[in-house]
């Protein structure tokens, strides 16, 4: 039973004690049937395993189904004042004029995410572990959350990179320590979750290296020793920079599987990093999340052309659609321990003026698969941040 359940059968205790069996039994449930729907009205119901379901009478709310709503208390911190965000995802520093794109805050149906709150973070999870590992996609989750965090600590300069790296895109790992409450955010780079192979013998002379979709990550180890767990890994499935930039194929034990499809070698791999979860994870002090693949907004028409808007827009256009987002679905639904999906392919879709476009470091390579921080990378922190608020 949760710590809130115990709390309030002790207040009760002395009551049943003096009063008519019957008459406090039904007070008693009456009294905790108000209190669980004050609380579902306070914090949206977290499903540890799968997408929490739609909005029924009960007053149950599925916090990714709803739209985004203008609130000029947004952003919550200045990339300016935050040395974890990387040069090329500071919008504003990099001369966008407009910053609405960073005043919109995620609205569910019948419910309201709780703003993050550094001070309560900190405090609750003093001594904690907190791992992020992806592609550069968690990584902006990543420094978001480190920006947002320092908003609760006084002396800034007592949080630091353990290695003394800048933030760069190639570094395998990463890590952030909060001294002053013993806390770790750490990132890793895993950009598939499974790991490289060596080629095999007789291997084609245009496979220049292959993807174990069968092994994890040989860093996967360095994983295990947390209390928080966040995945992400989608970005770099596609034909294109698998097969073509790369002449990377697909390997399951000594076989080379030259006619395997991306999809299917995605679904081969999220199966592998299930089985290495199930088995390596320890769920009574873990918690497992894993954020399905956010929508990009390149044009339809011309890959090369980046549409940023000027405010989200009010219709997907067709952009939730997206098979690695369902096949992660799929196989977290089935797997055997809690699993948390960070759900967050249709709520990223209306976002098409969230993107960095041209305002990066290099404004000659327009870019609208990454988001400008602060911005949309704060929701799925928020997010996380209400998934993690009734737990502890």
């Amino acid at each position: 039973m949760s710590r809130f359940n115990w709390d309030i059968h002790g207040q009760f205790r002395p009551l049943c004690a003096s009063c008519n069996g019957l008459t406090t039994f039904a007070l008693l449930i009456y009294f905790l049937l108000g209190m669980a729907l004050r609380y579902l009205y306070l914090f949206p119901v977290i499903h540890t395993s799968g997408i929490p379901e739609s909005i029924e009478s009960n007053g149950t709310c599925n916090v990714f189904e709803g739209s985004w709503i203008y609130d000029e208390s947004y952003p919550l911190y200045n990339a300016s004042n935050c040395p974890f965000v990387e040069p090329g995802w500071n919008c504003w520093a990099n001369g966008r004029k407009d910053r609405d794109y960073a005043k919109w805050r995620w609205k569910p149906k019948g419910c309201d995410l709780p703003r993050f709150d550094a001070r309560a973070f900190l405090e609750k999870f003093c001594g904690k572990r907190v791992v992020f590992v992806g592609d550069s996609l968690g990584r902006a989750q990543w420094e978001s959350f480190i920006c947002l965090l320092m908003a609760g600590v006084e002396d800034k300069k007592s949080v630091f990179e353990v290695s003394g790296h800048k933030i760069t895109k190639t570094i395998r790992f990463l890590g952030v320590r909060f001294s002053s409450f013993n806390l770790s955010i750490d990132f890793y780079r895993s950009v598939f979750l499974v790991q490289h192979g060596p080629l095999p013998r007789n291997a084609p002379k245009w496979v220049k290296r292959t993807l174990r979709v069968d092994m994890m990550d040989d860093i996967s180890r360095e994983w295990i020793d947390s209390d928080i767990l966040m995945f992400n890994s989608g970005g770099w499935w596609t034909n294109d920079r698998l097969f073509h930039k790369m002449s990377c194929y697909f390997q399951v034990g000594n076989s080379l599987e030259m006619g395997m499809p991306v999809t299917a070698g995605y679904r081969r791999a999220l199966h592998t990093w299930a089985s290495w979860a199930e088995t390596m994870i320890n769920t009574t002090r873990t918690r497992v999340f894993f954020k399905t693949f956010e929508a990009n907004h390149w044009s339809v028409k011309n890959w090369n052309t980046c549409e940023v808007t000027a405010r989200p827009s009010s219709d997907t256009n067709g952009r939730e659609k997206n098979e690695i987002s369902d096949i992660i679905v799929e196989v977290v639904k089935k797997m055997r321990i809690p699993v948390t999906l960070l759900h967050v392919r249709k709520m990223s879709s209306f976002r098409g003026d969230g993107h960095v476009g041209r305002w990066s470091d290099n404004p000659s390579k327009p870019d609208c698969s990454h988001w400008c921080l602060p911005g949309v990378p704060e929701t799925w922190n928020e997010l996380l941040f209400s998934f993690l608020l009734p737990l502890y």
